[in-house]
């Protein structure tokens, strides 16, 4: 005699052939679940892995720049402006240069007394002969200026085996003592204090010495 519970019911066959059913479709969904996790981590660990790579070969391989050795037109033409003389000259034509483009503008605004009494060809011809007086006298003076300081700095250079800031005081205080020696000791002094300062205004200015 079957005794039955009033709540539990008894497991057909039935029922029991669909757990068994569904118990054995479980371990493969998992399995499949699991195959496609792995894929996804194994296609994103490719990608992580060739994004880096470009990076890597770059810091691995840094560029070197080859050295570049001077021609023997380049190391003669250093030769040649390392001459005192040389320097001194071209600085010489190049101070003339500029003497004579600041004559002819300061020439050019020199206006006579008397304007409102001359003609038109009458100021013409004063205004030339202003900047031709002009700029001949300041070509000569910066022409001077330049070679004077251009060979005071190259024999200090030479003499002391180095280009400093040194050497533009010493230049600068030749070059204007040297201009100044005709208003006596007194003018050589303060032109020579002048221009050192000047020149390291100047130097500072290009920033030859840092």
């Amino acid at each position: 005699m079957e005794v039955h519970h009033p709540i539990v019911r008894p497991i057909s066959d039935e029922n029991q052939s669909n757990r068994k059913k569904q118990a054995v479709s479980y371990p493969s969904l998992c399995s499949k679940f699991d195959l496609c996790i792995a894929e996804m981590s194994g296609d994103s660990a490719a990608e992580t892995s060739s994004s880096e790579s470009p990076s890597s070969k770059e810091v691995e391989k840094p560029q070197v720049q080859p050295l570049r050795l001077p021609t023997p037109e380049e190391v003669r033409g250093q030769d040649i402006w390392n001459n005192c003389a040389v320097r001194s000259i071209v600085s010489g034509v190049m101070g003339g240069g500029l003497g004579l483009a600041m004559g002819l503008f300061i020439g050019s605004l020199d206006n006579p007394i008397d304007r409102d009494q001359m003609t038109g060809r009458q100021q013409f011809v004063y205004t030339a002969k202003q900047m031709g007086r002009r700029s001949w006298s300041s070509c000569k003076a910066f022409a001077v200026m330049g070679f004077i300081f251009s060979a005071a700095e190259c024999v200090v250079e030479k003499a002391r085996a180095k280009h400093d800031m040194t050497n533009t005081v010493v230049a600068g205080c030749v070059t204007g003592g040297a201009i100044s020696a005709k208003g006596g000791p007194k003018a050589t002094c303060v032109g020579c204090a002048g221009f050192a300062a000047f020149s390291v205004v100047i130097e500072k200015f290009l920033d030859r010495h840092t």
